[in-house]
C-alpha cells in the first residue's frame, strides 16, 4: 500500500489525510502539537463563507491598507520594519490585482463546492461542531460601502452563489439583537458557521479510527525528495520528537513514504524550500475573543445570525447557546503570535457598542496566523519532484475551502500515484 505523509493537523491537514484515506492509502499526519487544530485552526471566525470570496487584490484594498497603516485599532495594520519576504510578497500582490475578478470567481465557485463536502462528511461521520444554517448577513454603513458590495455580488453570482441585497429594515428583522445605523446590506442565506476546532479534532479522531498513524509533538527538522521510488517518488522527513526518555532527551527520527503532502500553514514555505519548490506564503495575523455567554440576558443579546461588518472588517459567529465567536483584522508582522491588547480592544468594544446587552466580562482572546498568498488562491498542486504535493495557502478562508482543496489534491496524489501500483520497500530509521 502507498504510504502518504500529511504534514500539518489542521483545517487542511485533517481533510487532507481523510479524503486520502477515503481513497485506500496508508497516511500518517504529522504536527508539533499534541492535538489536531491547535494553531491556525483553534479559534477564527467560524465562518464557512462563500459570501467572503472576494480576494484582497484591488487598489481599493491598497488605499485602504494605505490609510490605516499609522492607526494602532485599524482592521489593517503592517509592521514597517524592513523585511525581504514582506516586501517581496506585497509587490506579488499588487501584480496579481489584474486576476482580482477571475480570482474571486473561482474562489465563490470553491467555496460553494467544499460547502458540499463538509456537510457531507459531518452527516456521514456523526461530527458535531456547533454548525449553525442561519446565513451571513453582510451589513454596510454607507452608499459607498453598499454601491461596492453590489459589484461584487455580480462576480460571486458568476460563481454561481445567490445572495440577495436587504434594507435596514430586513437587517433588523434577520438579526434582531443588532444594534446601530446601517445604510443597507447584504444576506447569503446559504452560508453557515461552525467551530472550526470541533470539526478538525473530530475528523482527527474518524480518521485515527480509520487507520490513519498521527505523530504529535513532532518538529520536522528536515525534508527531503530521494526519488527512491517507482517514477522517482519518494520523500524522506527526519523529526524531532517530544522528550520520551526518563532524562528529558528528545529522540529523532527520519521516515520515509511514497509522498507527502505539506499542509503546514506558515511553515510551508520553509519546507517548499527544501524540496525545491517555491511557496510564497506569508503569515498575516488575525484575532479573535470568544464572549462566554454565561448569563441569561446575554445568552438572549447575542446574535444568532453570522454577521461581517464591512467598516470595521469584524466578522461573528454563534457557536451553540454559550459561546459568541468575534474575529478580525489583518497584521503583516512576520510569524509572530504575540496577542496584543491594542488589537484585541477593538473587538470587545465592537461587542458593547451592537450588542449592550452582551457581557463582555469573560472574553478569551487568541490570535493566529493565516498562511495567505500573493494572489490569495490556495496552492493546490505537484510540486516540481514526483511525489511532493501542496494543500496550503488558503489565507483566510482555509475553513470555508478546505473539504474542496483537499478532494482536489487527493485525486492529484491519485493520478500520480494510482492505489493498484506496486510500491518499494520502505526504509525507516531511528537514532
Amino acid at each position: 500500500m502507498r504510504q502518504i505523509a500529511v504534514i500539518g493537523a489542521g483545517i487542511t491537514g485533517i481533510t487532507t489525510a481523510y479524503a486520502l484515506n477515503e481513497k485506500g492509502y496508508d497516511v500518517t499526519v504529522i504536527d508539533r502539537q499534541r492535538y489536531a487544530a491547535m494553531e491556525t485552526s483553534f479559534a477564527n471566525g467560524g465562518q464557512l463563507s462563500a459570501s467572503n470570496a472576494e480576494v484582497w487584490n484591488s487598489w481599493a484594498t491598497v488605499l485602504k491598507g494605505i490609510k490605516w497603516m499609522l492607526t494602532p485599532d485599524a482592521p489593517l495594520l503592517m509592521n514597517p520594519k524592513p523585511s525581504w519576504h514582506k516586501y517581496s510578497w506585497m509587490a506579488e500582490f499588487l501584480a496579481n490585482i489584474p486576476n482580482y475578478t477571475a480570482n474571486t470567481v473561482e474562489t465563490t465557485r470553491l467555496a460553494i463546492q467544499a460547502r458540499r463536502y463538509m456537510f457531507d462528511i459531518a452527516a456521514r461521520e456523526g461530527i458535531d461542531f456547533n454548525h449553525e444554517t442561519r446565513g451571513i448577513l453582510h451589513i454596510y454603513r454607507d452608499k459607498a460601502a453598499q454601491d461596492s458590495a453590489r459589484a461584487v455580488s455580480t462576480l460571486y453570482a458568476q460563481g454561481g452563489l445567490e445572495r440577495r441585497e436587504v434594507t435596514p429594515a430586513e437587517i433588523r428583522a434577520i438579526e434582531p439583537t443588532l444594534q446601530g445605523s446601517f445604510y443597507g446590506g447584504f444576506y447569503t442565506p446559504s452560508d453557515s458557521t461552525g467551530d472550526i476546532h470541533k470539526f478538525t479534532f473530530g475528523l482527527a479522531e474518524v480518521c485515527r479510527a480509520k487507520g490513519v498513524r498521527f505523530i504529535n509533538e513532532a518538529s520536522v527538522d528536515r525534508v527531503r525528495h530521494t526519488g527512491a521510488g517507482a517514477g522517482g517518488t519518494g520523500v524522506e522527513i527526519s523529526l524531532t520528537l517530544a522528550p520520551a526518555r526518563e532524562d528529558g532527551t528528545p529522540t529523532h527520527e527520519t521516515l520515509a513514504f511514497d509522498a507527502a503532502v505539506v499542509c503546514a500553514g506558515v511553515g510551508s514555505r520553509a519546507l517548499a524550500a527544501q524540496f525545491g519548490d517555491r511557496v510564497n506564503v506569508y503569515p498575516v495575523k488575525g484575532y479573535s475573543i470568544t464572549v462566554m455567554l454565561e448569563d441569561e440576558q446575554s445568552q438572549k443579546a447575542a446574535p444568532w445570525v453570522s454577521l461581517l461588518d464591512d467598516k470595521t472588517k469584524i466578522v461573528t459567529s454563534r457557536l451553540g447557546k454559550d459561546r459568541f465567536r468575534v474575529a478580525g483584522t489583518a497584521e503583516f508582522n512576520g510569524e509572530n503570535r504575540d496577542i496584543r491588547a491594542d488589537r484585541i480592544r477593538p473587538l470587545t468594544d465592537w461587542v458593547r457598542k451592537l450588542f449592550p446587552g452582551v457581557s463582555t466580562e469573560r472574553a478569551v482572546p487568541w490570535a493566529g496566523l493565516r498562511p495567505m498568498m500573493p494572489d490569495l488562491m490556495p496552492r493546490v498542486a505537484a510540486g516540481a519532484k514526483p511525489g511532493v504535493f501542496y494543500n496550503t495557502g488558503h489565507g483566510h478562508l482555509g475553513w470555508t475551502l478546505s473539504c474542496a482543496t483537499a478532494e482536489i489534491i487527493a485525486a492529484k496524489v491519485e493520478a500520480a500515484l494510482p492505489i493498484d501500483a506496486p510500491a518499494p520497500m520502505l526504509r525507516m530509521a531511528a537514532e
